[in-house]
């Protein structure tokens, strides 16, 4: 569809539109693929329950199963604008712009060697993802672990298991925390005594 011709108040509308605008609105409609928001300032869209849109990776900083995990249809929100898609004649927004980013305030008072209490989440082929709280997950490699063999069976370690780790790396481009266990106190089972 050529937008500019069949709705040139809604193309207007979305060329004044700058990144990093905020834009208020309400939660319209809720899809698997993302959320619809109808804006306060802008002109309803001919197709589509709302001309603001919130792909999934920009509702959180956090992990969520469900969209609803989020928000809810009816719910206010306020937004920034992160793009127009001029296919689908839609303000591309963002919730999680507007909140601090854990994982970066994770970063910032983070040293290698740091000594902390997690959770382990889940066991996977090549080791342990253990919750170190606030939503930061931290990957303790098998190999890092009484020295098994990186693709080691997770024999010994279930999710719910309180573990003491020690910071390796924190990889804030890609988003990755390295763990290892502490040099005293590695226990065969994993599980940190109370």
């Amino acid at each position: 569809m050529d937008w500019q011709s069949e709705s040139p108040e809604l193309w207007a509308f979305l060329e004044s539109l700058h990144c990093g605008d905020i834009l208020s609105g309400t939660v319209a409609a809720i899809e698997r693929f993302g959320v619809f928001v109808a804006l306060d300032d802008g002109p309803g869209h001919p197709t589509l329950p709302g001309v603001g849109f919130l792909g999934l990776p920009e509702l959180s900083w956090r992990r969520f199963k469900d969209p609803t995990d989020v928000v809810q249809v009816g719910q206010r929100v306020a937004c920034e604008f992160i793009g127009s898609d001029t296919y689908n004649a839609e303000a591309r927004l963002s919730l999680k712009a507007l909140e601090p980013d854990p994982f970066q305030a994770f970063a910032d008072r983070t040293v290698g060697g740091q000594e902390f209490r997690g959770t382990v989440e889940k066991v996977v082929p090549i080791g342990v993802f253990v919750d170190l709280g606030d939503g930061i997950l931290g990957l303790v490699p098998f190999r890092e672990i009484d020295k098994r063999p990186a693709a080691s069976p997770a024999e010994g370690f279930e999710a719910g298991d309180e573990l003491a780790v020690v910071v390796r790396e924190v990889d804030l481009p890609a988003r990755q925390v390295f763990l290892s266990r502490p040099e005293s106190g590695q226990y065969a089972g994993g599980v940190l005594p109370t």
